[in-house]
């Protein structure tokens, strides 16, 4: 029942059942309509209302389309003696820089209803060291049609080169020549470093390249290089590092004391290690895995995080993310793999 309250008003909230609209075919509108009269038009198959001048129809607004940006980050590479190279990094909010220190990319516009598929590279595999066998590469991650590639592996032993990636790994160890380190890829990241040539007594591999950064060679026969840095972003609300290169490792010491292992980058990449193996990546930041002899490290693993106005945020999604907010914004950081319904 319809309830009258104060005012003359009815308080149709109190009520759970449907209202009745008028209705008839438009050869039976009121003779004499009044400005607010609402009915619905049979002919039609509409719902009209009399302007004070006119019969209009009530037009459904289908919601729009919306922006929404993101932060796509791949696995990050796995080590041998070479360090692994960061994942790729694909960055649209607020202008900040993007993989490559290239410029900030476009939003992407989605359409409400669709679902859009989010992927999570992992980190890819430790390498044997100083055996033959070098680190494996990270996987890709991806939010629609956004892809970033996983961190290139670091090189082992023979001369084993450091592979391409979002970021490249850095070269292996020697016994003679230069072991090449793996090169990034545009707008995602940088190339590892070489071995720098260096040899005995302690066979200095290349470090990750980062999305910041160029990873370094080996300094000389005792010093391996340092992980290119990664990049800091705000886009959860908080300024944070991700997607470092993986430190340079070397072989058993032989001056105990004097070796010194590269620095994994900021942003995650893991510390390189001198006669055992190398340090992890961070898991979810892409960073690179440090390098090492005795075994290399593995890489972290990828993240995906989107963000959009509050008001346009369907709450449909699966891979259960991580839902935060940031004044008017909403934040969703995916950890595994899953979609989201615009």
């Amino acid at each position: 029942m319809l309830t009258k309250v104060t005012n003359d008003l009815l308080a149709l909230g109190e009520s759970t059942e449907a209202l009745g609209l008028p209705k008839g075919t438009t050869a039976q509108r009121p003779l004499s309509p009044v400005q607010g009269m609402t009915r619905q038009n049979t002919d039609d198959n509409v719902i009209e209302y009399y302007d004070g001048t006119e019969w209009k129809q009530v037009s459904y607004i289908p919601q729009q389309p919306y922006s929404v940006d993101y932060l796509v980050i791949a696995g990050g590479g796995g080590s041998g003696q070479g360090a692994g190279g960061a994942g790729g990094y694909r960055n649209s909010y607020n202008n900040e820089t993007s993989g490559g220190n290239s410029p900030s990319e476009t939003s992407l516009i989605l359409t409400p209803g669709d679902s859009y598929s989010v992927t999570i590279g992992s980190g890819g595999t430790a390498g044997s060291g100083n055996g033959t066998v070098p680190g494996g590469p990270g996987g890709s991650s991806s939010f629609s049609t956004i892809i970033s590639l996983g961190g290139g592996n670091g090189g082992s032993g023979d001369q084993v080169n450091g592979a391409d990636g979002g970021s490249g790994g850095g070269g292996g160890q020697v016994g003679s020549g230069v072991s090449i380190a793996g090169s990034g890829t545009a707008g995602q990241g940088f190339s590892g470093g070489n071995n720098g040539g260096y040899h005995a007594p302690s066979y200095p591999g290349g470090a990750g390249g980062g999305a910041s950064q160029i990873g370094g060679s080996g300094i000389s026969s005792t010093q391996a290089g340092n992980g290119g840095a990664g990049l800091a972003s705000a886009i959860t609300g908080t300024s944070i590092f991700r997607a470092g290169g993986g430190g340079g490792g070397l072989n058993s010491p032989n001056s105990p004391g004097n070796d010194t292992a590269g620095l994994g980058g900021a942003g995650g990449g893991g510390n390189g290690a001198v006669g055992v193996g190398g340090e992890n990546g961070a898991a979810n930041t892409g960073g690179g895995a440090g390098g090492g002899n005795e075994g290399g490290g593995v890489g972290g693993s990828g993240v995906v995080i989107l963000r959009m106005p509050t008001s346009r945020y369907s709450g449909t999604t699966t891979g259960t993310p991580t839902v935060t907010t940031d004044g008017t914004d909403t934040i969703l950081t995916y950890t595994s793999s899953g979609t989201y319904t615009a």
